[in-house]
């Protein structure tokens, strides 16, 4: 920055474990969204290391990185980020056009259906997300990340958007999804989503102040 260098996070050391479900919280500007885009690979450590699944992948090139984003780690966003001209099956295949899946067309038919099927919108397989309400959507989203059956499901305030009944609906969504031994990782505001999470971290000032167990 023209003021200087501005360090977003400083000295943040944790782990998390494989089928944890955990809650990032804290003010704004206190380094959750920059935590997020690291361990979403989608930026990379100035120092330190990040390892997933024992791999230290802040030693890779942006095409490695790509890849991995792609295969192993499934994203939900606020705003759902649905292509508004492509159908909800269309829309859940989308990370299949990215890396090299080794998948069969028959496998990955398979493989999208099902993950629309697990989160109940087989009915809605083939409509635009125009035609889909505010919670069909992001069941949508979570559908797309659990495609590729990724090792990590990164969610940023995945409630932020919708009525308190359908971001209920989805937060069960999300403790079916760590009851069947997916590893979740919830930035939010709320304190009712972060209750629900096994763990949360709480950030300030770029630094991580407490990291207990719910």
């Amino acid at each position: 920055m023209p003021s200087g260098i501005v360090q977003a996070l400083k000295q943040v050391s944790l782990s998390i474990d494989e089928g944890e479900s955990v809650a990032i919280v804290g003010p704004s500007g206190s380094g959750k969204s920059t935590l997020l885009h690291l361990l979403g690979c989608l930026d990379t450590p100035s120092e330190g290391i990040y390892l997933l699944n024992g791999a230290d992948v802040s030693l890779l090139d942006d095409l490695q990185l790509s890849h991995l984003r792609a295969t192993q780690i499934g994203f939900v966003f606020q705003s759902f980020n649905l292509i508004p001209t492509l159908n909800l099956y269309h829309n859940v295949r989308l990370p299949f056009l990215y890396g090299e899946m080794r998948c069969t067309e028959s496998e990955i038919n398979h493989r999208v259906l099902s993950a629309i099927e697990m989160v109940r919108l087989s009915h809605r397989s083939y409509h635009l997300p125009s035609q889909l309400s505010g919670g069909e959507m992001q069941r949508a989203a979570i559908a797309r990340a659990l495609a590729i059956d990724p090792l990590l499901i990164l969610a940023d305030e995945p409630t932020g958007n919708l009525d308190r009944e359908t971001g209920q609906a989805t937060l069960k969504l999300f403790q079916e999804l760590h009851a069947a031994g997916r590893t979740i990782v919830i930035v939010t505001h709320d304190p009712s989503v972060a209750s629900k999470c096994q763990r949360t971290i709480v950030m300030n000032d770029g630094g991580v102040v407490d990291a207990a167990s719910s």
